[in-house]
């Protein structure tokens, strides 16, 4: 491939720097196999020891692709320190600011996965380790992206790299109250990738979110059923009759004023998504209209919690009282507390069997949805499109990322942007999980690339 590296032209080829990232790629397999091999878990009752493990061998990795100016950012609330790099790049020239995280989710039950989650192994194209897909080949990406353009960067890059990312990070709200560290013309946010391998995707919109509680009370205490089942009020029930309203028989969301609108970006088929989400064969996916639109551009509601006897220890009781926990996902453009008011406002309005519901407000998080227009966004989506020669789609995310709404709010001239190394079949969070080391590969040449064309735009101020 001969496509120029910058989007008027100026610098290496394509070619050139994927014949630079296929010399570094044996060493970076390794660096990402040995970060991997750190179980860095920052939730409780895990050994902290190893988020230290995990920060020092980050810093030695930026170290090696000859970074000097790395510094250790300490947030309250926070086990594991940030690590904070800046690399200058010409006077004048405009900074970009690349995100990520060492931290993990637990593996889960080690009988599901096919090799111990943190001994990493090589099965063929795959490095499977929990991981390995986020978001530490993110970090290898990175890496590999500074040593392509070791002598010649042409932006002042800066870094940060934390550790507490998986579960509800106080950094979440730090670039509010430090703007000017944070400063630059273009936030990456990787820890994201393409909707499927070999098909370069940006992803530009994520789902917000909001948490909502009902409960039911109708008896002092729990009664036996077959004394006053049939005419003593069941809580449980209640619970049950007032979600089931939420949706229609084709499981399509009825709630009024929950924002739903048609995806025109890249999607998922219905066939692959059936492969990714596991559905039983013979059962039809839930709801109408795209897969875009429903996971995507659509509400939600989830049952994440609800008050029952174990299936093991059944009770012959008629419930007096009853508590369930729902989740809603919002619309990527739609405000999350008046998502999460149009919830409660139908709930509140229902009487299920004549019991007054109590319903009240959880958490909220914001959805986040890029400019599609700006220098940052042209010049990551032609890079994208050199290095895996087709163009860059667009997808959105169920999940949320709260920190992209963040960085959004401390400096709303910045553009954030989010792509990197994995991809939808990653099976992140999950037992296998799994990057691809052609992606990988893919990655580093595209984020140098994107660093490339950046250079090539306008002076920036920021640097």
């Amino acid at each position: 491939m001969t496509s120029q590296g910058s989007a008027d032209g100026i610098g290496p080829s394509v070619g050139m720097l994927t014949e630079a990232a296929e010399a570094e790629l044996p060493g970076l397999v390794q660096d990402l196999m040995r970060l991997a091999a750190i179980p860095s878990i920052a939730a409780e009752g895990f050994d902290p020891e190893a988020l230290f493990t995990a920060h020092d061998q980050v810093v030695g990795l930026l170290t090696a692709s000859g970074v000097t100016d790395i510094g250790r950012l300490e947030v309250p609330g926070t086990t594991a320190p940030i690590v904070s790099a800046t690399v200058p790049g010409p006077p004048g020239s405009p900074a970009v600011l690349l995100y990520t995280h060492y931290d993990v989710v637990p593996a889960g039950d080690p009988a599901l996965w096919r090799s111990p989650p943190f001994e990493p192994a090589v099965d063929g194209d795959a490095i499977v380790g929990r991981g390995v897909a986020d978001s530490k080949a993110n970090i290898v990406s990175i890496a590999g992206a500074l040593r392509l353009l070791r002598d010649r960067l042409p932006v002042t890059v800066k870094i940060i790299i934390e550790g507490h990312e998986e579960f509800g990070s106080p950094f979440d709200d730090y670039p509010k109250q430090a703007p000017e560290l944070f400063a630059a013309d273009a936030i990456v946010i990787a820890d994201v990738g393409n909707v499927r391998p070999g098909t370069p995707t940006m992803t530009v919109a994520l789902r917000g979110s909001a948490s909502v509680t009902i409960s039911a009370t109708s008896l002092l205490s729990d009664k036996h059923s077959g004394q006053y089942g049939g005419a003593a009020p069941d809580a449980r029930l209640a619970l049950i009759r007032a979600i089931g309203s939420l949706h229609d028989d084709a499981g399509d969301v009825v709630v009024p004023g929950l924002r739903r609108e048609p995806w025109a970006g890249t999607s998922y088929t219905d066939d692959e998504f059936r492969r990714l989400a596991e559905v039983v064969d013979g059962v039809p996916l839930q709801g109408t209209g795209t897969i875009g639109e429903r996971i995507w551009s659509g509400p939600a509601i989830t049952v994440i919690a609800f008050d029952a006897p174990p299936i093991d220890s059944p009770l012959n009781a008629v419930a007096g009282s009853a508590t369930a926990v729902l989740n809603l996902r919002v619309h990527p453009e739609q405000d999350a507390a008046e998502a999460q008011q149009a919830l409660i406002n139908h709930l509140r309005s229902l009487r299920p069997f004549g019991i007054e519901l109590e319903v009240t407000a959880g958490e909220t998080g914001n959805g986040f949805a890029a400019a599609l227009d700006g220098a940052g966004y042209q010049a990551a989506s032609q890079a994208l499109a050199a290095v895996w020669g087709q163009p860059t789609g667009a997808m959105a995310s169920g999940g949320s990322i709260p920190l992209a709404m963040a960085f959004q709010e401390a400096d709303p001239q910045t553009e954030i942007l989010l792509f990197g190394a994995t991809d939808g079949y990653a099976n992140i969070h999950g037992p296998n999980e799994r990057v691809l080391i052609s992606e990988i590969r893919n990655s580093i040449v595209g984020l140098a690339l994107f660093l490339i064309n950046m250079g090539a735009g306008p002076r920036s101020a920021q640097s």
